[in-house]
Protein backbone atom coordinates (compact mmCIF):
# COMPACT_ATOMS: atom_id res chain seq x y z
CA UNK A 1 0.00 0.00 0.00
CA UNK A 2 1.30 3.40 -0.86
CA UNK A 3 1.15 6.49 1.30
CA UNK A 4 -1.70 7.85 0.02
CA UNK A 5 -4.37 8.69 1.75
CA UNK A 6 -6.87 5.45 2.22
CA UNK A 7 -10.08 5.92 0.55
CA UNK A 8 -13.33 4.44 2.19
CA UNK A 9 -16.86 4.34 1.08
CA UNK A 10 -19.16 4.40 4.14
CA UNK A 11 -22.30 2.03 3.69
CA UNK A 12 -25.18 2.84 6.39
CA UNK A 13 -29.10 2.99 5.94
CA UNK A 14 -28.66 5.61 8.52
CA UNK A 15 -28.31 9.22 7.68
CA UNK A 16 -26.89 9.84 10.96
CA UNK A 17 -24.62 6.92 11.19
CA UNK A 18 -23.43 8.04 7.44
CA UNK A 19 -23.18 11.40 8.33
CA UNK A 20 -20.83 10.63 12.08
CA UNK A 21 -18.64 7.98 10.62
CA UNK A 22 -18.18 10.31 7.35
CA UNK A 23 -17.04 13.13 9.69
CA UNK A 24 -14.92 11.66 12.12
CA UNK A 25 -12.81 9.41 9.58
CA UNK A 26 -12.33 12.11 7.37
CA UNK A 27 -10.74 13.91 10.36
CA UNK A 28 -8.08 10.61 10.90
CA UNK A 29 -4.77 10.81 9.30
CA UNK A 30 -4.47 9.08 6.14
CA UNK A 31 -8.37 8.35 5.62
CA UNK A 32 -10.80 10.04 3.13
CA UNK A 33 -14.28 9.28 2.91
CA UNK A 34 -14.70 9.21 -1.00
CA UNK A 35 -18.72 8.48 -0.68
CA UNK A 36 -21.55 7.48 0.99
CA UNK A 37 -23.97 4.52 -0.09
CA UNK A 38 -27.50 4.18 1.41
CA UNK A 39 -28.04 0.47 1.06
CA UNK A 40 -26.05 -2.39 -0.59
CA UNK A 41 -27.14 -1.74 -4.06
CA UNK A 42 -26.16 1.83 -4.00
CA UNK A 43 -22.95 1.01 -2.79
CA UNK A 44 -22.36 -1.36 -6.08
CA UNK A 45 -23.30 1.45 -8.18
CA UNK A 46 -21.09 3.71 -6.51
CA UNK A 47 -17.79 1.18 -5.97
CA UNK A 48 -16.49 1.04 -9.75
CA UNK A 49 -16.88 4.47 -10.31
CA UNK A 50 -14.98 6.04 -6.64
CA UNK A 51 -13.06 3.15 -6.56
CA UNK A 52 -12.43 2.88 -2.73
CA UNK A 53 -9.50 1.05 -0.69
CA UNK A 54 -12.15 -0.04 1.33
CA UNK A 55 -16.05 -0.34 2.10
CA UNK A 56 -17.43 -0.21 5.55
CA UNK A 57 -20.60 -1.81 5.43
CA UNK A 58 -23.69 -1.51 7.90
CA UNK A 59 -25.57 -5.51 8.29
CA UNK A 60 -29.31 -4.39 8.30
CA UNK A 61 -30.14 -2.60 5.02
CA UNK A 62 -33.27 -2.11 3.41
CA UNK A 63 -33.00 -3.29 -1.08
CA UNK A 64 -29.86 -5.09 -0.31
CA UNK A 65 -28.55 -6.27 3.05
CA UNK A 66 -24.94 -6.32 3.82
CA UNK A 67 -24.38 -10.09 3.53
CA UNK A 68 -25.84 -10.16 -0.41
CA UNK A 69 -24.03 -7.09 -0.66
CA UNK A 70 -20.46 -8.48 0.78
CA UNK A 71 -20.96 -11.31 -1.64
CA UNK A 72 -21.20 -9.68 -4.73
CA UNK A 73 -18.70 -6.98 -3.79
CA UNK A 74 -16.18 -9.81 -3.19
CA UNK A 75 -17.48 -11.38 -6.75
CA UNK A 76 -18.26 -8.80 -8.80
CA UNK A 77 -15.67 -5.83 -7.53
CA UNK A 78 -13.51 -7.27 -5.16
CA UNK A 79 -12.69 -4.34 -2.31
CA UNK A 80 -11.82 -4.92 1.13
CA UNK A 81 -14.67 -4.96 3.34
CA UNK A 82 -15.20 -4.21 7.00
CA UNK A 83 -18.58 -5.00 8.73
CA UNK A 84 -20.55 -2.53 10.79
CA UNK A 85 -22.13 -5.15 13.45
CA UNK A 86 -24.47 -4.62 16.19
CA UNK A 87 -23.48 -5.75 19.62
CA UNK A 88 -26.02 -8.28 19.82
CA UNK A 89 -26.06 -12.26 19.41
CA UNK A 90 -28.05 -11.93 16.48
CA UNK A 91 -25.81 -9.33 15.51
CA UNK A 92 -22.42 -11.53 16.36
CA UNK A 93 -23.95 -14.75 13.90
CA UNK A 94 -24.17 -12.50 11.53
CA UNK A 95 -20.76 -11.09 11.51
CA UNK A 96 -19.16 -14.27 11.95
CA UNK A 97 -20.61 -15.12 8.80
CA UNK A 98 -19.19 -12.89 6.95
CA UNK A 99 -16.22 -12.83 8.31
CA UNK A 100 -15.99 -16.45 6.85
CA UNK A 101 -17.76 -14.87 3.77
CA UNK A 102 -14.41 -12.49 3.18
CA UNK A 103 -15.23 -9.29 5.20
CA UNK A 104 -11.72 -8.05 6.08
CA UNK A 105 -12.69 -6.95 9.89
CA UNK A 106 -15.56 -5.91 11.88
CA UNK A 107 -16.58 -2.99 14.18
CA UNK A 108 -19.40 -3.02 16.69
CA UNK A 109 -21.71 -0.14 15.53
CA UNK A 110 -21.41 2.94 18.15
CA UNK A 111 -24.38 2.47 20.58
CA UNK A 112 -23.93 6.48 22.14
CA UNK A 113 -22.45 9.27 21.89
CA UNK A 114 -19.77 8.27 24.91
CA UNK A 115 -17.95 5.27 22.76
CA UNK A 116 -18.01 7.07 19.33
CA UNK A 117 -13.96 7.73 19.78
CA UNK A 118 -13.39 4.37 20.77
CA UNK A 119 -15.11 2.93 17.62
CA UNK A 120 -13.79 5.16 15.52
CA UNK A 121 -10.07 4.46 16.90
CA UNK A 122 -10.60 1.01 16.35
CA UNK A 123 -12.29 1.50 12.73
CA UNK A 124 -9.52 3.69 11.36
CA UNK A 125 -6.99 1.37 12.63
CA UNK A 126 -9.34 -1.54 10.80
CA UNK A 127 -9.49 0.78 7.60
CA UNK A 128 -6.10 0.96 7.39
CA UNK A 129 -4.92 -2.46 7.79
CA UNK A 130 -7.67 -3.84 5.59
CA UNK A 131 -6.08 -1.50 2.81
CA UNK A 132 -3.16 -3.73 2.47
CA UNK A 133 -5.35 -6.99 3.29
CA UNK A 134 -4.61 -10.15 0.74
CA UNK A 135 -7.84 -10.09 -1.25
CA UNK A 136 -10.20 -13.20 0.00
CA UNK A 137 -11.73 -15.56 -2.74
CA UNK A 138 -15.47 -15.48 -3.88
CA UNK A 139 -17.57 -16.53 -1.09
CA UNK A 140 -20.51 -18.93 -2.07
CA UNK A 141 -23.46 -17.76 -2.98
CA UNK A 142 -25.63 -20.05 -1.19
CA UNK A 143 -26.34 -18.55 2.31
CA UNK A 144 -27.58 -22.18 4.16
CA UNK A 145 -25.21 -23.20 7.32
CA UNK A 146 -22.46 -25.68 6.94
CA UNK A 147 -22.95 -28.99 7.56
CA UNK A 148 -22.30 -30.70 10.57
CA UNK A 149 -18.91 -32.73 10.31
CA UNK A 150 -18.56 -36.26 11.73
CA UNK A 151 -16.90 -36.23 15.02
CA UNK A 152 -15.01 -38.39 17.24
CA UNK A 153 -16.03 -36.68 20.44
CA UNK A 154 -13.04 -35.36 23.51
CA UNK A 155 -11.47 -37.99 24.36
CA UNK A 156 -8.91 -38.25 27.68
CA UNK A 157 -5.83 -35.84 27.88
CA UNK A 158 -2.77 -37.89 28.76
CA UNK A 159 0.37 -37.10 30.26
CA UNK A 160 2.66 -35.54 27.79
CA UNK A 161 -0.04 -35.33 24.90
CA UNK A 162 1.19 -32.27 22.67
CA UNK A 163 -1.24 -28.93 23.62
CA UNK A 164 -1.25 -27.18 20.50
CA UNK A 165 -2.16 -22.98 21.03
CA UNK A 166 -3.45 -21.24 17.80
CA UNK A 167 -3.28 -17.22 17.99
CA UNK A 168 -5.04 -14.86 15.43
CA UNK A 169 -6.15 -11.65 14.48
CA UNK A 170 -7.75 -9.87 11.52
CA UNK A 171 -8.50 -12.64 9.06
CA UNK A 172 -8.83 -15.48 11.77
CA UNK A 173 -12.13 -16.91 10.96
CA UNK A 174 -11.72 -18.21 7.77
CA UNK A 175 -8.19 -18.99 8.79
CA UNK A 176 -9.15 -21.34 11.89
CA UNK A 177 -11.86 -22.77 9.53
CA UNK A 178 -9.20 -23.95 7.74
CA UNK A 179 -6.83 -25.12 9.58
CA UNK A 180 -9.47 -27.00 11.81
CA UNK A 181 -11.27 -28.37 8.44
CA UNK A 182 -8.09 -30.05 7.20
CA UNK A 183 -6.41 -31.60 10.68
CA UNK A 184 -7.57 -35.07 11.44
CA UNK A 185 -10.34 -35.81 13.96
CA UNK A 186 -8.45 -38.14 15.68
CA UNK A 187 -4.86 -35.74 15.90
CA UNK A 188 -4.16 -36.52 19.71
CA UNK A 189 -3.30 -33.42 20.78
CA UNK A 190 -5.70 -30.72 22.85
CA UNK A 191 -5.96 -27.31 21.01
CA UNK A 192 -6.70 -23.58 22.86
CA UNK A 193 -7.56 -20.70 20.72
CA UNK A 194 -7.06 -16.92 21.01
CA UNK A 195 -9.07 -14.91 18.23
CA UNK A 196 -8.80 -10.94 19.11
CA UNK A 197 -12.67 -10.47 19.31
CA UNK A 198 -14.92 -8.89 21.34
CA UNK A 199 -17.45 -10.92 24.25
CA UNK A 200 -20.56 -13.14 21.96
CA UNK A 201 -18.54 -13.17 19.27
CA UNK A 202 -15.83 -15.21 19.98
CA UNK A 203 -19.18 -17.41 21.53
CA UNK A 204 -20.60 -17.27 18.00
CA UNK A 205 -17.03 -18.20 16.29
CA UNK A 206 -16.60 -21.13 19.04
CA UNK A 207 -20.49 -22.22 17.83
CA UNK A 208 -20.19 -22.39 13.93
CA UNK A 209 -16.44 -24.36 14.13
CA UNK A 210 -18.50 -26.66 15.97
CA UNK A 211 -20.99 -27.11 13.52
CA UNK A 212 -18.47 -26.88 10.70
CA UNK A 213 -15.65 -28.96 11.60
CA UNK A 214 -14.99 -32.55 12.96
CA UNK A 215 -13.99 -30.78 16.59
CA UNK A 216 -15.63 -29.75 19.50
CA UNK A 217 -15.09 -26.51 19.83
CA UNK A 218 -16.34 -24.32 22.62
CA UNK A 219 -15.71 -21.11 24.45
CA UNK A 220 -14.23 -21.84 27.32
CA UNK A 221 -15.27 -21.51 30.72
CA UNK A 222 -13.62 -21.94 33.92
CA UNK A 223 -12.20 -25.36 35.35
CA UNK A 224 -12.59 -26.80 31.80
CA UNK A 225 -10.69 -29.60 30.94
CA UNK A 226 -8.01 -30.46 27.77
CA UNK A 227 -9.03 -33.10 25.75
CA UNK A 228 -8.16 -34.57 22.72
CA UNK A 229 -10.24 -33.75 19.65
CA UNK A 230 -11.29 -30.76 21.72
CA UNK A 231 -10.97 -27.16 20.70
CA UNK A 232 -11.12 -24.30 23.67
CA UNK A 233 -11.53 -20.60 22.48
CA UNK A 234 -10.63 -17.69 25.00
CA UNK A 235 -14.10 -16.08 25.34
CA UNK A 236 -13.69 -12.31 24.55
CA UNK A 237 -12.84 -9.86 27.30
CA UNK A 238 -10.63 -12.48 29.04
CA UNK A 239 -7.48 -14.15 29.37
CA UNK A 240 -7.24 -18.39 28.79
CA UNK A 241 -4.87 -19.46 31.30
CA UNK A 242 -3.47 -23.28 31.46
CA UNK A 243 -3.74 -24.75 35.25
CA UNK A 244 -1.46 -27.99 36.22
CA UNK A 245 -1.39 -30.38 33.23
CA UNK A 246 -5.08 -30.89 32.38
CA UNK A 247 -7.23 -27.70 33.13
CA UNK A 248 -7.70 -23.79 31.96
CA UNK A 249 -8.54 -20.24 33.76
CA UNK A 250 -9.84 -17.61 32.91
CA UNK A 251 -8.95 -13.79 34.14
CA UNK A 252 -9.41 -10.30 33.27
CA UNK A 253 -5.53 -9.53 34.04
CA UNK A 254 -4.18 -6.22 32.64
CA UNK A 255 -4.35 -6.43 28.26
CA UNK A 256 -1.22 -7.48 26.74
CA UNK A 257 0.19 -5.96 23.52
CA UNK A 258 -3.55 -4.36 24.22
CA UNK A 259 -5.39 -7.12 24.03
CA UNK A 260 -8.03 -9.05 26.39
CA UNK A 261 -7.66 -12.07 25.50
CA UNK A 262 -3.95 -11.77 24.34
CA UNK A 263 -2.38 -14.39 22.18
CA UNK A 264 1.08 -14.03 24.39
CA UNK A 265 -0.30 -15.03 28.15
CA UNK A 266 -2.18 -18.43 26.58
CA UNK A 267 1.08 -19.17 25.20
CA UNK A 268 3.39 -17.99 28.15
CA UNK A 269 1.04 -20.20 30.38
CA UNK A 270 1.37 -23.11 27.66
CA UNK A 271 4.43 -23.08 27.86
CA UNK A 272 5.38 -23.00 31.90
CA UNK A 273 2.93 -25.85 32.34
CA UNK A 274 3.32 -28.57 29.31
CA UNK A 275 7.01 -26.86 28.50
CA UNK A 276 8.24 -28.87 25.67
CA UNK A 277 4.81 -30.49 24.26
CA UNK A 278 3.53 -27.21 22.89
CA UNK A 279 2.95 -26.50 19.41
CA UNK A 280 2.69 -22.50 18.83
CA UNK A 281 0.85 -21.48 15.85
CA UNK A 282 0.62 -17.37 14.82
CA UNK A 283 -1.91 -17.05 11.80
CA UNK A 284 -2.79 -13.70 9.99
CA UNK A 285 -3.13 -10.63 11.79
CA UNK A 286 -2.00 -7.38 12.58
CA UNK A 287 0.05 -6.42 15.39
CA UNK A 288 2.31 -8.27 17.77
CA UNK A 289 0.59 -10.02 19.97
CA UNK A 290 2.40 -14.06 19.95
CA UNK A 291 5.70 -13.10 19.47
CA UNK A 292 6.54 -13.07 23.29
CA UNK A 293 4.26 -16.29 23.74
CA UNK A 294 6.49 -17.86 20.99
CA UNK A 295 9.98 -16.95 22.88
CA UNK A 296 8.61 -18.49 25.92
CA UNK A 297 7.19 -21.59 23.89
CA UNK A 298 10.78 -22.24 22.35
CA UNK A 299 12.39 -21.29 25.55
CA UNK A 300 11.12 -24.36 27.25
CA UNK A 301 11.92 -26.75 23.76
CA UNK A 302 8.44 -26.06 22.36
CA UNK A 303 8.22 -25.55 18.09
CA UNK A 304 6.54 -22.59 16.23
CA UNK A 305 4.50 -22.34 12.84
CA UNK A 306 3.72 -18.63 11.36
CA UNK A 307 1.69 -18.32 8.71
CA UNK A 308 3.52 -17.15 5.14
CA UNK A 309 2.78 -14.05 4.16
CA UNK A 310 0.85 -14.88 0.67
CA UNK A 311 -2.16 -16.47 2.34
CA UNK A 312 -2.22 -13.96 5.60
CA UNK A 313 -4.84 -11.12 4.87
CA UNK A 314 -2.80 -9.02 7.61
CA UNK A 315 0.63 -9.90 7.68
CA UNK A 316 1.43 -8.28 10.81
CA UNK A 317 1.73 -10.85 13.83
CA UNK A 318 3.11 -13.66 11.88
CA UNK A 319 5.84 -11.17 9.82
CA UNK A 320 7.02 -10.03 14.17
CA UNK A 321 7.26 -13.97 14.91
CA UNK A 322 9.57 -14.54 11.81
CA UNK A 323 11.56 -11.39 12.04
CA UNK A 324 12.17 -12.27 15.78
CA UNK A 325 13.67 -15.69 14.24
CA UNK A 326 10.92 -17.40 16.49
CA UNK A 327 9.58 -19.73 13.98
CA UNK A 328 10.38 -23.16 13.41
CA UNK A 329 8.05 -23.14 10.14
CA UNK A 330 6.68 -20.82 7.98
CA UNK A 331 4.17 -22.16 5.76
CA UNK A 332 1.05 -20.64 4.03
CA UNK A 333 -2.44 -21.41 5.44
CA UNK A 334 -2.78 -24.47 3.20
CA UNK A 335 -0.09 -26.51 4.66
CA UNK A 336 -0.66 -25.29 8.38
CA UNK A 337 -2.61 -28.48 9.27
CA UNK A 338 -0.15 -30.78 7.52
CA UNK A 339 2.89 -29.42 9.21
CA UNK A 340 1.18 -29.22 12.41
CA UNK A 341 0.46 -33.24 12.42
CA UNK A 342 3.93 -33.82 11.46
CA UNK A 343 4.94 -32.10 14.45
CA UNK A 344 2.68 -33.74 16.82
CA UNK A 345 3.74 -37.07 15.37
CA UNK A 346 7.52 -35.94 15.91
CA UNK A 347 6.26 -35.07 19.74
Amino acid sequence: MNNHSVRVLVVDDSPFIRHILAKYLNAQPGITVAGEASNGLDALAKIPVLKPDVVTLDVEMPRMDGLTALQRITKECPTPVIMLSAFTQRGARTTIQALMWGAVDFVAKPTAAANIRHVIDELSAKVKAAASAQPAPPPPLATTAPSRAPKMGPRPFRHGDPVIVIGTSTGGPRALQRVLSDLPADLPAALAVVQHMPPDFTRSLAQRLNESTSFTVQEAAPGDRLARGMVLMAPGDFHLRFRGRKQVTLDQGPRRSHMRPAVDVSMESAAEQHKSAVIGVVLTGMGYDGTEGAQSIKAAGGKIIAEHESTSVVYGMPRNVVEAGLADQVVPLPEVARTLVDMVGKL
